[in-house]
């Protein structure tokens, strides 16, 4: 079984920087494998990471990229296992480095990168996927009291923001209980131009957003994971545009390439 994930870089500040995707790991049997996408020529401002300079490059390593592996919390750390607990893990079954990285996202409070899992079908062949709020340190404090008010189900909206300057695909979200109505952030910019599609081609029942958890003590970039489930209409590809098409093809089990 392979797992793969995105690496997205952002060019410029957070208000006006726009994100896309440059890379994809694979983990394939014992073999991490890194190939940069055609985003990383098209983004603005974009450089190699350190260790692996050349865009036509694959790079295979038996260990997690440092790029990466920097970007989990150590098992050493104290709130290792709430750590766990906020992207929805067992922490007495821990899911593989990629898994955990797909949810938690690497972020860090001050970066440019993002790591994110393209969406699958679920079981049913309906699209399910989980992520944590976005944008929730821009909030007002009405927003941020609201949020700590949050419960485990709750439904919440979601609204096109026709009208963000920063991303013509911005997604909001606000809770949804009748008069108290309050935005309390953003869909990931990676997932929105899917999610409008998903709204544009979906059946309003068939498009739902809930709180899968809320996390007090974590920090804000991890306060409030997500939960959206919706139909998955017969044309759509996420993570199929050009930016994340690889700039060399990488067949399984590549042998000859480079060792990061």
């Amino acid at each position: 079984m392979t797992t793969s994930v995105f690496i997205a870089w952002r060019s410029g500040d957070d208000a006006a920087g726009r994100w896309g995707p440059v890379a994809r790991v694979d983990h394939e049997g014992d073999v991490y494998r890194f190939v940069y996408t055609k985003g990383a020529r098209s983004l603005e401002g974009f450089q190699p990471f350190v260790g692996m300079n050349e865009l036509e490059t694959v790079y295979e390593s038996a260990e997690l990229f440092p790029l990466l592996a920097n970007r989990l919390l150590a098992k050493s750390r104290p709130e290792y296992e709430a750590y766990l607990t906020w992207g929805g893990f067992d922490p007495d079954d821990p899911p593989e480095p990629l898994a955990l990285l797909g949810v938690t996202e690497g972020r860090r409070q001050t970066d440019s990168v993002e790591v994110f899992p393209c969406p699958l079908p679920d079981a049913t062949g309906c699209y399910l996927n989980k992520f944590f709020l976005h944008g929730v340190r821009w909030m007002p404090p009405a927003a941020l009291e609201r949020i700590a008010r949050l419960q485990s189900e709750e439904e919440l909206g979601l609204m096109l923001d026709i009208s963000n300057k920063h991303d013509p695909y911005a997604v909001a979200v606000r809770t949804n209980n009748g008069g108290d109505r309050c935005m309390i952030g953003y869909v990931p910019r990676y997932l929105a131009k899917d999610v409008w599609q998903l709204c544009a081609q979906c059946q309003q029942d068939f498009v739902a957003l809930h709180v899968e958890r809320v996390n007090p003590d974590a920090p804000l970039q991890q306060r409030v994971l997500c939960r959206m489930n919706a139909c998955w209409p017969e044309d759509f590809r996420p993570c199929s545009g050009e930016e994340f098409q690889p700039i060399v093809d990488v067949p399984l089990r590549t042998p000859g390439v480079a060792r990061a």
